[in-house]
């Protein structure tokens, strides 16, 4: 009879915030307060002593990781004779909407491109690789955004693909916020990197395997260390729906942006109208698409309430 998986079988090992931080070392800081302005998300703070505490730690670990993996490149390129250039590595940045990926990923580019095995450091989001409105609206996926049907996958891996054989010059799209759609013919170019960061609500979702054995590659095949960003639901909710109420004050008044009918709305029915699209959309796909994939991260970070990273979990190797 199979033993039941206790605690102690966790493929994690578990750090509070105080035993993170002490394996910062003498890694030293490299950003300043004027830094972490341009690096953060609106509604999602951040401070110098979290970079101090959980960032820097981080980037010590990516660093240490990024070296001994470019080791390994050059061990097996002598092995096989072989000059196929330089492999970049790949970490994906996962995590619920609201969660704070962004700021994340940002701050772990500027982090990591100061070391300096690792001067170039590109990061992409996955919101490039949407299918346009157009698209979306004829299959009836327009409430659907977010979710894995609504995602050009094929692109997505194509591009991945070429990045991880060293290619130059990879093509990827562009997304817009404002008009919450793609840009036409506007791409943006990632040129053999160092390091590639790839930030998105479902970057860890497995694809479903195929009855035939043929190979189905998943986005998560390309990483080489993924972080997912954890928060209980209430706070996610309540995240979402203050961002919403910041934003109809800054970018919702401009006139090209897509959510300009809740500019002008009373406070309370664009509060409920967040709600509506938090429960609708962003919760479900939660629930469905992207909680599911968190155990299947490198590492998870969880967030206390005011955004505070409270717990770190590393997965063991």
């Amino acid at each position: 009879m199979a033993e039941p998986v206790g605690p102690n079988l966790s493929p994690y090992r578990h750090f509070t915030r105080e035993e993170w931080a002490r394996l910062r070392a003498d890694t030293p800081l490299t950003l300043t307060i004027d830094d972490l302005k341009r690096l953060q998300s609106i509604n999602d703070p951040i401070s110098l002593e979290e970079v101090i505490a959980i960032y820097l730690p981080l980037s010590r670990l990516l660093a240490l990781y990024v070296a001994a993996t470019q080791g390994l490149f050059k061990a097996t390129q002598r092995f096989l004779g072989a000059d196929d250039g330089k492999v970049p590595y790949i970490i994906g940045v996962a995590g619920s909407v609201a969660v704070g990926k962004s700021t994340t990923a940002r701050v772990l580019q500027a982090l990591l491109s100061r070391w300096p095995n690792t001067p170039k450091v590109e990061l992409i989001t996955t919101d490039g690789f949407l299918l346009p409105n157009v698209e979306l609206e004829r299959e009836d996926l327009m409430d659907r955004k977010g979710f894995p049907e609504s995602y050009d996958t094929n692109r997505l891996l194509r591009f991945l693909s070429d990045v991880k054989a060293g290619r130059g010059h990879v093509e990827a799209p562009v997304y817009s916020h404002l008009t919450y759609d793609m840009v036409p013919d506007e791409t943006v170019s990632v040129d053999r990197p160092d390091i590639l960061i790839v930030e998105g609500v479902n970057v860890l979702l497995p694809s479903r395997l195929p009855r035939d054995g043929k190979e189905t590659p998943f986005v998560s095949d390309f990483f080489d260390f993924s972080v997912y960003l954890h928060a209980d639901e209430d706070q996610l909710e309540k995240w979402y729906v203050s961002r919403f109420m910041r934003l109809r004050s800054t970018a919702f008044r401009d006139p090209r942006s897509y959510f300009r009918k809740y500019a002008d709305i009373p406070d309370e029915d664009a509060e409920a109208t967040a709600r509506s699209i938090w429960k609708r959309i962003n919760l479900r796909n939660l629930h469905e698409n992207i909680l599911p994939t968190r155990a299947r991260a490198s590492l998870v970070l969880t967030k206390g309430s005011s955004h505070r990273i409270e717990e770190v979990a590393l997965r063991k190797l």
